[in-house]
C-alpha cells in the first residue's frame, strides 16, 4: 500500500476540516433562524465588485478547492493509489457505481419534470465530512480503507466536475471559452519547457478563471485544469505541485470550505419544513444518498472483484466496504454546490439543501455505527 506523506497531510487536514464544517453548519442554521436572520441573510447577498459575497465564494474560492482536488488527483495518479491500473480500478469502479445508481434513482422519480436537472445532486461525496466521520473510529480503521474512501471521493468530485461542465452549462460564449483554454494550453507549454516558478501559473490561472467565468462554463472547472498544468516533476517536496498542494491544505480546510458552509446553509427552517421533504426531487435526493450511494458503491465494487478486474486489499473485507459505502452518501457541500447549479428556484434550492443535510447526516450515522460495530467485533475475534 503506497501512502505518501502528502496523502497523510491531506487526510489530516480533511479530517479536521470535516469537524469544522459540522460546526459551521450548526452555527449558520442557528443564526439563520434567530433574531439575526435578516441581517445574516442580507450579508451573504451584499454586492462586492458586481457580485454577491455568496457568488464570490461559490465561483471564486471554490475554484481553489477544486484546484486542491485536482492536485491530489494528479498525485494519486503518479505516486498514490491510482498509479497502478489494477489498484485504481477498485475505487474507480466504486465511484462509477456511486454516481450511476443515485442518478438513476433520482431520474426514476423526476424524469420529465422540471426538477430532472437535479440528477447530479446525489452523485457527489463530501471528502472532508466523510473523512471526518471515519476518523472518529480512530486507529481501528485499516489504512487501506482510508485510502479507498479518499480515492473514491476524489474520483467522485472529478465526476462532479465533468457533470457540471457537460450538463450545467446553460449558455456558451465561445470566444471567452477559447481564450481560457488557450491560456491553459500556454501553461501546459510552460510545463513542457520545465518552467518551475509557480507565479506564471497562478497569474495564468487567474486570467483563465476570468474568461471561463464569462464563458458560461462554471468557473470552478479552471481549478482542475490548472492543477494538471502545474509541473509535477518527480513529486518530491521541492516540486511545484507539492509546494502548492501543501500550501493549500489548511486554507481550504479551515477557510474556504467553512465559508462555503456558512454561506450556503443559511436556511430559514419554517414550522412546516417537513412537507418540503415529500416532493419527488427531495425524495430522489434522499434515495440517492442513503440508498443509491451505498448500493452503487458496494455493487460495482463486488462485481469488479468477482470479474477479477481488481481485488480487495488484504486488510479490508466486505463488511468494511459496506460501511464505507454509506460514508459515500455524505453529499453535503458537494451536493449543495451542484444544487445551486441545477435549480434556479429558491424554494427548490432550500428544500434540496434541507434534504441534503438530513440525508448526509443519516448516511454518515449509519456508516459510522455500522463500522464501529464491525471493526470492534473484528478486534474482539
Amino acid at each position: 500500500m503506497k501512502v505518501t506523506k502528502l496523502f497523510k497531510d491531506f487526510f489530516e487536514s480533511e479530517k479536521a476540516g470535516g469537524f469544522t464544517l459540522i460546526i459551521c453548519t450548526i452555527v449558520s442554521l442557528f443564526i439563520a433562524n434567530s433574531f439575526l436572520s435578516e441581517s445574516y441573510l442580507h450579508f451573504w447577498h451584499t454586492q462586492f465588485a458586481g457580485h454577491s459575497i455568496e457568488h464570490w465564494i461559490n465561483d471564486g474560492l471554490m475554484t481553489i478547492f477544486f484546484l486542491l482536488i485536482g492536485l491530489e488527483l494528479e498525485r494519486e495518479l503518479y505516486h498514490g493509489e491510482l498509479s497502478s491500473v489494477r489498484n485504481a480500478l477498485l475505487p474507480l469502479s466504486a465511484a462509477i457505481g456511486g454516481m450511476l445508481v443515485p442518478a438513476g434513482l433520482y431520474l426514476f422519480l423526476n424524469y420529465g419534470e422540471d426538477t430532472q436537472s437535479g440528477f447530479g445532486i446525489p452523485m457527489a461525496t463530501d471528502i472532508a465530512f466523510a473523512l471526518g466521520i471515519l476518523s472518529l473510529l480512530g486507529n481501528r480503521v485499516p489504512l487501506s480503507l482510508k485510502v479507498f474512501l479518499t480515492a473514491l471521493a476524489v474520483i467522485d468530485d472529478l465526476g462532479a466536475i465533468l457533470i457540471i461542465a457537460i450538463f450545467y452549462t446553460k449558455s456558451l460564449i465561445w470566444t471567452n471559452l477559447i481564450i481560457s483554454l488557450s491560456i491553459f494550453a500556454l501553461l501546459c507549454v510552460f510545463n513542457r519547457m520545465k518552467v518551475r516558478n509557480l507565479i506564471p501559473y497562478l497569474i495564468g490561472g487567474v486570467f483563465m478563471w476570468y474568461f471561463m467565468l464569462n464563458s458560461g462554463v462554471h468557473a470552478t472547472i479552471t481549478g482542475v485544469l490548472l492543477a494538471f498544468a502545474i509541473p509535477f516533476g518527480n513529486g518530491d517536496e521541492k516540486s511545484t505541485s507539492y509546494i502548492l498542494q501543501h500550501a493549500l491544505h489548511y486554507p481550504v480546510a479551515f477557510v474556504i470550505l467553512p465559508l462555503f458552509a456558512l454561506a450556503n446553509t443559511a436556511i430559514v427552517v419554517n414550522s412546516d419544513w417537513h412537507y418540503a421533504l415529500t416532493h419527488h426531487y427531495t425524495i430522489g435526493i434522499a434515495l440517492g444518498l442513503i440508498v443509491g450511494k451505498p448500493v452503487g458503491i458496494f455493487l460495482f465494487t463486488y462485481l469488479s472483484t468477482k470479474l477479477k478486474i481488481c481485488s480487495l486489499p488484504e486488510d479490508i473485507n466486505w463488511k468494511s466496504i459496506i460501511g464505507v459505502s454509506f460514508m459515500g452518501g455524505i453529499g453535503f457541500t458537494m451536493s449543495i454546490f451542484i444544487t445551486l447549479l441545477a435549480f434556479s428556484d429558491a424554494e427548490h434550492i432550500d428544500n434540496s439543501k434541507i434534504m441534503i443535510l438530513v440525508s448526509s447526516l443519516l448516511a454518515g450515522l449509519i456508516g459510522f455505527l455500522y463500522l464501529k460495530f464491525v471493526l470492534k467485533k473484528k478486534e474482539n475475534d
